[in-house]
């Protein structure tokens, strides 16, 4: 049977269908569709973890184990996994291991572009790439059939459009997992003592040796012979794009881009007049054409910077003279209605904005970190002046007070996030005694990704409940003194603490605790606010909030000239942050909210 599955779901689909045990992963665009769809099948742990280092470990230990295991996370994800990624490449697996790592060209929701074939080039590690979601299944199971055969961990590098583009896949039946023997114990393969790991080096330089070879047959490296004048060898998405643009070329798709068949692009090369790499983001494949002594032409001609499509493909290659002008086909012009502007911004009722508004208003030096409250660096917030990857802001106030900086400052960052990465920096705040009072975000989920649940939630990715970790106990048992909570929706008690915490005498920590707006049990108790026309005269106060449930009204106030406020009911959540920001009382408070 065929259905309609977009990549995630069809890598889902494809552990399940091989008989995957273990998956573990942390939520992150353009993967955590993964998880969320692979929970879904019985027979399978599918878990979250607080960071992506830990999933890699228990997908790991799940494979030494001998079971087949997945770990999924975003490109940059593998960054903080990195550590365990190099270890069970020395290592190898008993079971099959494969890891998935979703990049993000034109970061659309990253903080970077970073390729992750270099990771596999550095690691040892053999790369596959699916061009459309049956390839994101079939390679799942092909990847841990791999994976086992050549005693190796498998990347399975998938890039936004594969993981959120849907087309049509053949469903499988389930591959029964094989029993999970005793442990096998081999202290000399597993155990990476310096003496251990000499010996296993040359092992894992011959292991990628064998898999080159057994990459020339690699039923996904496929040749499509058609005009032999221009030949193009591409990978992943760019394949559609190479079909799309150069209809009658010969093209080299490579499903598996490390270790590269030599011998087959060579043969390829050889059988055309002038070879094209079509690549997004790194010449990966074309500097590993290039150390084969081929001309072969490619960022000359595409950018190494951003996602390509077939329009910027086609422009391309009409200006590198590979395509005539001809070949442009005719602008369409799709009418579409006036829309509004829609800048990046915090959510109507977010419980961030009160914290923001604060910090802008004591004029702090704020180091942000990776959430949904990043965003609280636009205008009117402008409150946020760091930051960099998930876990940093502690780190950096931290550094910046030890730098002797006379600014007043604080670190920002998520509850999902302080679990993630910012546990260690606490430690180290906290162990030399910095003066960086550090505020977490608790809105109670991981927002930014779609609302996962996490450690500090109290239930796992299946829903089952779980002991919640407590931020405070957590913050006092590291050794900081002054901890406080506060509702994130008190514009006065968030201020009182944040002037407490700057004034204590060591590391101070305050956490505005408030669930995000969004979720499905707090949308159900939205109380929209509205606004006395005969109080407001239009200064604006309210909009220095940025909430986009406000705006500018037609009625003008006639003693100021101004147009005075509205709020739009459609949007509005009744947080009441705005009337504490009113100083003539113009929208009226709920009760049930303080």
């Amino acid at each position: 049977m065929k259905v309609l599955l977009a990549g995630n779901e069809a890598i889902a689909r494809g552990a399940w269908e091989a008989g995957v045990r273990v998956a573990s992963g942390y939520p992150g665009t353009p993967s955590t569709e993964i998880l969320e769809a692979l929970a879904q099948y019985d027979g399978v742990i599918a878990e979250w973890a607080p960071n992506e280092k830990v999933a890699l470990d228990v997908a790991v230990g799940a494979a030494y184990a001998g079971a087949r295991a997945m770990a999924v996370m975003k490109h940059v994800g593998l960054n903080v996994a990195a550590d365990s990624f190099f270890a069970a490449s020395m290592t190898g697996v008993e079971g099959g291991l494969v890891i998935v790592s979703a990049d993000d060209p034109g970061m659309h929701s990253s903080q970077n572009e970073q390729d992750n074939r270099l990771y596999c080039k550095f690691a040892r590690v053999p790369c596959l790439e699916p061009s459309d979601s049956q390839e994101a299944k079939d390679l799942v199971g092909i990847a841990l059939a791999l994976s086992e055969e050549f005693d190796t961990p498998v990347l399975l590098r998938t890039t936004t459009r594969i993981a959120h583009s849907s087309t049509l896949v053949e469903l499988g039946e389930r591959q029964p997992p094989a029993a999970v023997p005793d442990y096998r114990i081999d202290a000399s393969k597993y155990v990476m003592v310096p003496a251990n790991a000499r010996r296993r080096h040359p092992v894992i330089e011959e292991r990628i040796a064998r898999l080159a070879r057994w990459a020339e047959s690699f039923p996904c490296n496929r040749v499509e012979w058609r005009d032999r004048s221009l030949g193009i060898v591409c990978n992943g998405v760019a394949y559609q794009y190479a079909r799309e643009v150069f209809p009658q070329a010969s093209i080299l798709r490579l499903g598996m881009t490390y270790p590269l068949p030599k011998d087959l692009v060579r043969r390829f090369a050889n059988g055309v007049q002038r070879l094209l790499v079509l690549e997004e983001l790194d010449p990966f494949l074309e500097e590993e054409i290039r150390l084969l002594g081929l001309p072969v032409l490619g960022k000359e001609v595409f950018p190494i910077c951003g996602e390509l499509d077939p329009s910027t493909v086609r422009e391309c290659a009409i200006r590198a003279g590979l395509l005539a002008e001809s070949e442009r086909p005719p602008a369409v012009e799709i009418p579409s209605p006036p829309l509004p502007a829609r800048p990046p911004i915090l959510c109507a009722g977010c419980p961030h904005r009160a914290v923001f508004h604060v910090l802008r208003k004591l004029r702090l030096l704020v180091a942000g970190d990776i959430g949904c409250y990043t965003l609280a660096y636009l205008p009117p917030q402008a409150a946020v002046h760091t930051c960099g990857c998930m876990g940093a802001s502690i780190g950096v106030a931290h550094g910046i007070a030890q730098a002797g900086s006379p600014q007043r400052r604080v670190a920002v960052i998520g509850d999902s996030t302080f679990l993630h990465t910012g546990l260690p920096a606490l430690i180290n705040l906290a162990y030399n005694q910095a003066r960086a009072p550090v505020i977490i975000l608790d809105n109670c989920t991981t927002a930014m990704t779609g609302h996962q649940d996490h450690p500090g939630t109290g239930r796992t990715l299946r829903g089952e409940e779980r002991a919640r970790v407590d931020l405070s106990a957590v913050a006092r048992s590291l050794g900081v003194q002054h901890v406080e909570c506060v509702d994130s929706y008190d514009l006065a008690a968030v201020e009182r603490a944040v002037r407490a915490a700057l004034s204590a005498e060591g590391p101070a920590v305050v956490i505005a605790r408030r669930e995000c707006a969004l979720l499905p049990a707090v949308r159900r108790t939205w109380q929209p606010l509205s606004v006395d026309a005969g109080r407001c005269n239009g200064c604006g106060l309210c909009l220095q909030l940025g909430c986009p449930a406000l705006v500018r009204s037609d009625s003008i106030d006639q003693a100021t000239g101004r147009p005075r406020v509205r709020i739009d009911s459609l949007l509005c959540t009744g947080c009441a942050v705005c009337s504490q920001v009113c100083a003539r009382g113009a929208i009226p408070r709920k009760d049930r909210h303080h």
